[in-house]
């Protein structure tokens, strides 16, 4: 007896046999084309069970007779609470998901992640498709947004008339912070409400200081039109800082994400416009606080100055100051004199064996002790060979000169 499972060889044939485990594995490595996940299936629902653990059970339909198809859906508890609404036999939805196979039962099955009504369903995608649109041209990046104005003089509003939103955001800035408030009216849904509100945008552009787009809550079809294309760039090509404030603080619609900031509410969207008039009056208050205390400082400072060079200007401290001043300056003066008189005899002494030196090396001395110098023809006669017979010759002596004539050379026989 063969158990399930186990590969039982070839038949006698050759064919393969596999056992059912293998079976089912193939089964999922085909189901693990990337075709079946992270897709779109569109159906009637049938079979529908709310089980008591938090799991839907269903099955989509398509088609009558010959032509029905079906498919078995799962939708875990944790993607089933966010559900909007609770589906029905026999309604048409859309299911997003990935189709994976139980081998234990060896059936396929999709495990749904995502579950809307086929008419909003589609509008989903169509926003889900705008959205990687226009995040492709550059209209989300986050260094687009610029900073708001801390001090507006005028905000711009593009919302209804009518709405609830205005009146919130008017209150909102009358208690806040009053300014002049510029309405550029428009329908906020319904069918051609997007072509108003980007006409509305680009009237009030360039004539305020901050631009709050918005409306109050709603669903998503009453959100519908915020997210059109045409309103996203006319709030990303404006050149006013934009808060988008679109429904409550849970939604959120394609032009927050090209705002220049969001808000959760139109109130909230005025509270971000303008400061608090309260907290800047109290900034006020504390920035003279400070400047009084820095000024007291300084003053004081001063006071302290004047009083000490006052004390310091007094006659008998001027007076002590200047006996002080000239004890010390007569010191320097004997000091300097004394150092002077020490360097005289220094370079005298100096000067003394300079001279003493100078004086025993100078041939001239030799005169003083009766010698003399003779020189012929002006150069001095060194040896009796520099002289001739009859050279005419001057005789230097201490006290003057003389002239003479030789008659003989005689040379010393010892030389």
């Amino acid at each position: 007896m063969m158990l399930s499972g186990s590969p039982a060889g070839p038949d006698r044939f050759g064919t393969p046999i596999l056992g059912v485990s293998e079976v089912s594995g193939l089964i999922r490595d085909l189901l693990d084309d990337d075709r079946l996940h992270g897709i779109w299936v569109r159906g009637e629902v049938t079979n529908y069970k709310d089980h008591t653990s938090g799991h839907r059970y269903f099955s989509l339909s398509e088609g009558t007779g010959r032509e029905s198809a079906l498919i078995n859906c799962v939708m875990w508890r944790t993607y089933a609470a966010g559900l909007g609404f609770e589906p029905k036999n026999g309604m048409d939805v859309l299911a997003w998901g990935s189709v994976e196979v139980y081998e234990p039962h060896g059936k396929y099955q999709l495990i749904v992640r995502e579950l809307l009504p086929a008419g909003t369903g589609e509008r989903h995608l169509m926003v889900e498709r705008w959205k990687r649109e226009l995040a492709a041209e550059g209209l989300f990046d986050p260094e687009r947004r610029r900073p708001l104005p801390r001090f507006p003089h005028r905000i711009g509003v593009v919302t209804s008339r009518t709405g609830a939103a205005l009146k919130d955001i008017l209150t909102v800035i009358s208690r806040r912070y009053p300014v002049e408030v510029v309405l550029s009216p428009t329908a906020v849904q319904g069918e051609g409400a997007h072509i108003e509100i980007a006409e509305a945008i680009r009237r009030v552009d360039g004539l305020v200081d901050v631009i709050i787009v918005g409306r109050g809550g709603g669903s998503f079809e009453d959100l519908f039109p915020f997210n059109h294309p045409e309103v996203v760039r006319a709030v990303a090509a404006c050149r006013t800082p934009v808060i988008s404030a679109v429904g409550h603080e849970v939604d959120t619609a394609l032009c927050d994400f090209a705002a220049d900031l969001r808000a959760p509410t139109p109130s909230a969207a005025a509270e971000l416009a303008v400061p608090d008039r309260e907290e800047v009056l109290r900034e006020i208050s504390g920035f003279r606080e400070r400047m009084e205390a820095l000024l007291l400082h300084r003053l004081a400072a001063a006071r302290s100055e004047v009083e000490d060079i006052r004390g310091r200007m007094h006659p008998r401290r001027l007076s002590r100051r200047i006996n002080e001043r000239r004890q010390r300056l007569a010191e320097h003066e004997e000091m300097l004199r004394r150092a002077a008189l020490a360097r005289i005899q220094r370079e005298r002494g100096a000067l003394a064996e300079v001279r003493a030196s100078l004086a025993g090396q100078n041939p001239l001395a030799a005169l003083d002790r009766g010698y003399c110098i003779v020189e012929v023809n002006g150069r001095v006669a060194r040896s009796v060979r520099d002289l001739t017979p009859a050279d005419r010759v001057t005789l230097r002596m201490k006290d003057g000169r003389a002239r003479a004539a030789v008659e003989e050379i005689m040379y010393d026989r010892d030389l």
